[in-house]
């Protein structure tokens, strides 16, 4: 930005304190100085969204830039070490943009405010006046209900009410913790769990997924917060992984042991076992599957892929010999969809698709080499997958009519089958598989 540091710099500063020491594992966002490593961000102003600034030229995108950080700089201060807004103005956004993180943010606020953290750049977990009384005519808005919610969730959905109302009293000092892995929000304030691994809708358009990076956001208005104590700490993908298997797993139980093909069958040579992961073998294929079969269920598990590698897996598929992508309910396609290689591919045949019917959403594969998470939840005709906590895929394959090459699918409308690997030359791994059966509700 042409004049943004000069303006942060020029930040109204008072009785400066000693910078607060950061947890182990933390970095500082403010250093209770000055807004240094923030600007203004006032797009909401404008009816626009991230996507519209993003198409706009360097040039102009700055000169918008340095036009709301001037405007925030007019209602934001550092006052004692604390961050202060007045209730009116631009919004402070972090210059450099996060994935996955915990976040902690210490807050205090006034009667009649509202406020929160924006994360990924999108609403956001929710500051309130929790003392203000439900109006029966705003059905929508529910501040007696507490803060910390993901409030521009879509009515009704998980996450948008807080679990329990935790705000402290007016004049005391409230504490954020947020963890942020994919879409998967969780929020604890004042120690106490009013969020638990939510996913946080994309409010600028609910089609698509929640970014996969972004800034951190505070957002203001209707009357003065102050901030204080604001850490982040970026969560690396072993633990994001860790995270996203223990949520929710009562259920799941190990198809793999990890040593050997005890309760899996078909092309077993060409498969090996290795560091306790099931990989292909370079330069062969075919399907290896349980030797159970599953109606409804989930499946957890998590795959690396080499540079360029290709595998599939086959669902709800009648036997290992059956095509996996015409004979099973369908072949989700597991695939470093970034090699130049397949660039040309029918969308339908990326990284998560189901094989040659329904695109799965790009951009949240993990680099060549890591290990990526992947849950899918099949019910009766749809199939859901989060990929490293993010939904890519929400399909009902009973809707779909259009295949690729106008290539019959006869297993899709399969009821129950067997689950496995498809394997295409590539040493692509698989770990940590868990399967979970899901009864039909009498």
């Amino acid at each position: 930005m042409r004049c943004h540091a000069a303006l942060i710099a020029a930040v109204l500063l008072v009785s400066p304190l000693a910078a607060a020491e950061p947890p182990k594992g933390f970095t500082p966002l403010f250093n209770e100085k000055n807004l240094e490593g923030w600007h203004g961000w006032a797009i909401h102003d404008k009816g626009a969204s991230p996507a519209d600034l993003a198409k706009l030229s360097p040039e102009d995108r700055a000169k918008q830039v340095d036009e709301w950080t001037a405007d925030a700089l007019k209602h934001w201060s550092v006052q004692s070490g604390e961050l202060v807004n007045d209730g009116k103005g631009a919004y402070l956004a972090t210059d450099k943009e996060y994935g996955d993180v915990e976040l902690l943010v210490e807050y205090r606020t006034v009667a009649g405010a509202d406020s929160g953290v924006y994360l990924r750049d999108t609403p956001q977990v929710q500051i309130w006046d929790a003392t203000q009384a439900f109006d029966p005519k705003n059905l929508t808005r529910k501040p007696h209900l507490g803060s910390g919610g993901l409030f521009n969730n879509t009515p009704d959905a998980a996450g948008r009410d807080p679990l329990v109302v935790a705000d402290k009293p007016f004049g005391e000092w409230n504490a954020l913790r947020i963890i942020q892995v994919g879409e998967r929000t969780t929020v604890y304030l004042n120690d106490k769990l009013v969020v638990d691994a939510a996913r946080m809708e994309n409010y600028w358009d609910r089609k698509l997924p929640l970014p996969r990076t972004g800034k951190i956001l505070l957002q203001t208005h209707g009357g003065e917060i102050r901030w204080r104590n604001l850490f982040v700490r970026e969560i690396p993908p072993t633990e994001a992984n860790e995270f996203l298997m223990k949520r929710a797993a009562a259920g799941f139980e190990s198809v793999f042991n990890g040593t050997d093909f005890t309760g899996w069958e078909g092309a077993l040579d060409n498969y090996e076992v290795v560091d306790g992961a099931i990989v292909c073998k370079p330069r062969k294929g075919g399907n290896v599957v349980t030797k159970a079969e599953y109606a409804d269920h989930a499946i957890r598990l998590e795959y690396k892929l080499p540079a360029g590698g290709n595998n599939g897996l086959a669902i709800r598929t009648p036997s290992a010999a059956a095509h996996a992508a015409t004979q099973a309910m369908c072949e989700m396609q597991i695939l470093d969809d970034t090699a130049a290689k397949y660039a040309k591919l029918d969308p339908r045949q990326f990284n998560c698709s189901a094989y040659g019917a329904v695109e799965a959403h790009r951009g949240y594969l993990r680099p060549v080499g890591e290990w990526n998470f992947l849950e899918v939840t099949v019910k009766g005709s749809t199939l859901v997958a989060e990929l490293n906590g993010t939904r890519v895929l929400d399909c009902d394959l009973a809707t779909v009519t259009e295949f690729k090459d106008n290539q019959k699918h006869p297993g899709k409308d399969n009821t129950k089958g067997r689950f496995g690997f498809a394997g295409h030359n590539d040493p692509v791994a698989f770990r940590n598989i868990a399967i979970k059966r899901i009864e039909e509700k009498k």
